[in-house]
């Protein structure tokens, strides 16, 4: 009887070590949802995800205290929302807003914010009094606000628009549109809650700052050996987060040494807070997520010119494999391509594979179709224009390669 209740005992103990076990898995990925929507979303509204939200209110300590420690980036809980500052380290044109077309839009946006600070929640008003607001107090700032100008009504309506998809504005009577269109048209909005959490906080007024540069610092740093570790800490974390690849070639001398020693520590950071694998090439230290996600938007995307990138590097590849080529591999392991050589490439890709391709690549040129890759795998990273005739190609594109089988399916 003995034996068999130390069987039962054992028995007993391993279930609930794989219990126990299961539940902390399953908290992980929980946390890891978190994370990845925290970097995704511009915020998480308790109304439209409340799973979301009371999870990462669940978290909060350890997401907070993570992100602070590694990254020096503050998130905020609030009773409606949960959001993280998010700080770039190095800005890029693909990180701003995507439905914006000039400058202007963003100053409109921020102007728009201004006049909503007075307002509380569920306070109305009308367009025609934010647009007259906005143009009195740019034109005290020196800045023009032309209502009657029509390219400056559409920019506005593209800062309202947008303000509107955020949650911060809610249309209750008519929409920015039909004002755009005719200066004499007019809405009615409401105003939210999240109006005074949309613009970045920053750790010091900024009549204090002297270079734009500075303005990346998402916290004060002290002025000591301990605080310039902290900020390079911090700039590295930041990076590996918010950009698609950051190759040793992109760092700054004083990170580099960073990354090359500190990289087992951060391959393990980000593994166990986003499931990311890294893994180190000799152009640098690079993250891939194992699986596809919702939150975030994964190369190569789903869109068909990310389809002509991975013809592209299977074209690279094939030319590398020549003994004449006619490529040579720099020592960074970057291939440098002259535009003509460029658009010589996808005019031998569009012979070949064009029967596979969408109506609109069928269309473009060469020169357009090189354009458009050579613009995606600058938003990717994966390569940028040393000038306006040759285009870098970064040894990172090597990881994919494309081509279709005989089915006219993807094969990467």
């Amino acid at each position: 009887m003995s034996g068999g209740t130390a069987g039962m005992s054992a028995i007993t103990r391993a279930k609930r070590a794989a219990r126990t076990e299961a539940a902390s898995a399953q908290a992980m990925e929980r946390k890891r949802a978190c994370v990845h929507a925290l970097l995704n979303r511009p915020w998480i509204l308790k109304e439209e995800d409340p799973d979301t939200y009371f999870a990462i209110r669940d978290h909060y300590e350890e997401l907070r205290d993570w992100f602070m420690d590694q990254a020096g980036l503050p998130l905020i809980v609030t009773r409606s929302l949960a959001k993280l500052e998010k700080t770039p380290a190095v800005p890029h044109p693909w990180m701003g807003f995507e439905e914006f077309r000039e400058v202007s839009d963003y100053v409109f946006f921020a102007y728009a914010l201004w006049y909503l600070e007075d307002k509380t929640e569920m306070d109305q008003f009308l367009l025609s009094d934010l647009v007259e607001e906005v143009r009195e107090q740019m034109s005290a700032a020196g800045l023009e606000a032309d209502w009657k100008n029509y390219s400056h009504r559409l920019s506005m309506a593209r800062a309202l628009r947008k303000l509107t998809s955020l949650g911060v504005l809610i249309a209750v009577d008519g929409d920015e549109s039909g004002w755009a269109q005719s200066e004499e048209r007019n809405a009615l909005y409401e105003c939210s809650s999240h109006a005074r959490y949309v613009l970045r906080r920053f750790p010091l007024d900024l009549t204090m700052y002297g270079r734009p540069e500075e303005l990346t610092d998402p916290i004060r740093y002290a002025d000591t050996p301990d605080g310039d570790n902290i900020r390079r800490r911090h700039r590295v974390y930041r990076r590996f987060l918010m950009e698609p690849a950051v190759l040793d070639r992109d760092w700054d001398a004083d990170l580099l040494p960073y990354v090359l020693t500190q990289r087992r520590s951060i391959m393990d950071h980000l593994q166990r807070m986003l499931g990311w694998e890294g893994r180190r090439y000799r152009e640098g230290l690079v993250f891939f997520h194992p699986e596809l996600t919702s939150e975030a938007e994964l190369f190569p995307t789903l869109a068909g010119v990310s389809d002509l990138v991975l013809l592209l590097a299977g074209e690279l590849r094939r030319r590398l494999g020549l003994e004449d080529g006619g490529l040579q591999v720099e020592p960074d392991g970057s291939i440098l391509l002259e535009r003509s050589e460029l658009e010589g490439m996808f005019l031998r890709l569009k012979e070949q594979h064009q029967a596979y391709w969408s109506k609109e690549f069928r269309d473009l040129s060469s020169a357009r179709l090189a354009e458009e890759c050579a613009c995606h795998m600058a938003e990717w990273q994966l390569g940028e224009w040393e000038d306006g005739h040759r285009f870098r190609v970064f040894p990172v594109l090597s990881r994919w390669s494309g081509q279709y089988d005989a089915a006219g399916s993807d094969d990467e």
